[in-house]
């Protein structure tokens, strides 16, 4: 399959905004469903507090729809953990989750523990760097879900401006997404290509599918998750909604040097399993870089990096003795 009207056709059937579903619409879909919200969060403590304390009071306390919000505090040196219980959440250091296992760094492991660590029959993800947080980044990605038994998992777009400080593009966001996932997924998974933004930080999904997906440990968990999802459940079991407008922090050069590297290795770790990577040696996973050295003129430190595509096994794989104890316990389904 190449880009056709298959995903023409999935973008008008799958592609929804917050604003089609009220609180109101979704509390009466809800239905005793159990939803849980996931915050990883590293030095976050400027902004965390205000996303935490706006579930809370609006989606907790004033309307029922969230029954948990937990912060998985990812080796912080700062106050993110204290702001995030101050403002009502529960906190979980990274590597308490499963102490049996050796802790490993990453966005993907502080996802993988938050499900681990959660009770929900719908677990969603928010990303602890947003400025303009709105209940509706929650709502929205609930309505799919709440509303179709059929989807399975949502992820989010937006628009995503670039604020150089003296100039900002409206749109100038998401350069990792256009320079390096678009591309190759438009390639090798075409049937994804109708996603506006398939690195998002904010989605969702029923637990009962994030169970059965192993987590990339760092950022390509989420490019991973969209085409283990799509081998395990369809095209049509996916959906996308407009959270409308996101800013947060924006990373440096390098810093996105390395979450393409790591995206990159996560694709070809997929396409490997696939059979459909042909090559006579494994890819190097050393990234190197260069930064400007302490001296005078044109001196540049090389910088290594290691972006290594670990993963953990899907949580249901576990034996039961290793999981929390507060864990629930996994349906089987057909």
């Amino acid at each position: 399959m190449r880009i056709s009207t298959e995903v023409g056709v999935w973008l008008t059937r799958r592609s929804s905004r917050a604003a089609d579903w009220s609180v109101a619409e979704l509390l009466a879909a809800k239905r005793g469903t159990r939803v849980s919200v996931v915050i990883p969060a590293r030095d976050e403590e400027k902004t965390v507090g205000t996303i935490v304390g706006t579930i809370r009071r609006e989606l907790v306390e004033r309307h029922r729809l969230v029954d948990e919000i937990l912060v998985v505090d990812s080796h912080s040196t700062d106050s993110t953990a204290d702001v995030a219980r101050a403002a009502g959440a529960d906190v979980v250091a990274q590597d308490a989750v499963f102490p049996g296992l050796e802790g490993l760094p990453g966005k993907g492991e502080a996802l993988w523990k938050g499900v681990a660590e959660t009770t929900g029959d719908i677990v969603v993800f928010v990303d602890g760097d947003l400025y303009d947080f709105t209940p509706g980044y929650v709502t929205g990605l609930l309505g799919p879900l709440l509303t179709d038994p059929s989807i399975d998992y949502v992820k989010g777009f937006y628009h995503r401006p670039l604020d150089s400080g003296e100039a900002s593009e409206p749109d100038g966001g998401g350069r990792v997404t256009e320079l390096v996932a678009r591309p190759l997924l438009n390639m090798y998974w075409p049937e994804l290509a109708g996603f506006v933004q398939p690195l998002a930080g904010e989605y969702a999904g029923r637990r009962e599918v994030l169970e059965r997906i192993p987590f990339v440990t760092n950022y390509g968990v989420e490019v991973g998750h969209l085409i283990d999802l799509l081998e395990l459940r369809g095209l049509d079991a996916l959906a996308q909604v407009d959270l409308g407008h996101r800013v947060h922090r924006h990373q440096s050069t390098q810093a996105l040097g390395r979450m393409a590297g790591q995206i990159m290795l996560t694709l070809m770790d997929r396409l490997e399993r696939g059979g459909r990577l042909i090559s006579a040696a494994p890819p190097s996973t050393l990234l190197a870089q260069f930064r400007r050295g302490s001296g005078e003129g044109v001196e540049r430190e090389l910088v290594l990096t290691d972006v290594m595509c670990t993963q953990r096994p899907p949580l249901a794989s576990l034996p039961p003795e290793t999981r929390p104890e507060n864990a629930p316990v996994l349906r089987e389904t057909a």
